[in-house]
């Protein structure tokens, strides 16, 4: 018998906009605080803070990609990543700021109303500590 408080994992939904982005490597630099966007809460975006760490090989890519750590630890205190899919926390970037408000003019409607959080499940983390966007694992990458 399923208990009561079981709900489905979520079906991903639709992100053309982080697979679009063109950032490059340099965009970012080791030291610089970002955040990975994964979903809608109580009407703001929300994600995972993390800090730059170190230039890495983002291998599911292909590309350059920049080694993180979260400061809050766990299971996956270290994670590489795209540079695509970051955002800048430390400082106002414009290029991070355009992605955000796309970000949020995509999805806020469309979660409008949703008090809870919601994850969009756009992000896996491969057995390598790959932080990998879902578009990038059904392409094939």
């Amino acid at each position: 018998m399923i208990p009561q408080t079981w709900t489905p994992p979520p079906t991903p939904a639709h992100d053309p906009l982080t697979p679009a982005r063109d950032i490059t490597h340099q965009h970012f630099q080791a030291g610089d605080q970002v955040i990975v966007l994964k979903g809608v809460a109580g009407g703001e975006l929300w994600g995972d803070a993390m800090r730059i760490v170190a230039p890495s090989w983002h291998t599911p890519t292909d590309e350059d990609g920049w080694r993180l750590r979260d400061a809050t630890g766990g299971a996956q205190t270290y994670v590489t990543a795209h540079p695509r899919y970051l955002v800048h926390l430390s400082r106002r970037c414009p290029d991070c700021l355009i992605y955000l408000r796309a970000m949020e003019d995509r999805l806020l409607p469309k979660y409008a109303g949703h008090d809870s959080l919601v994850d969009c499940g756009w992000y896996t983390v491969t057995a390598l500590n790959q932080l990998v966007h879902i578009t990038d694992v059904q392409s094939g990458r």
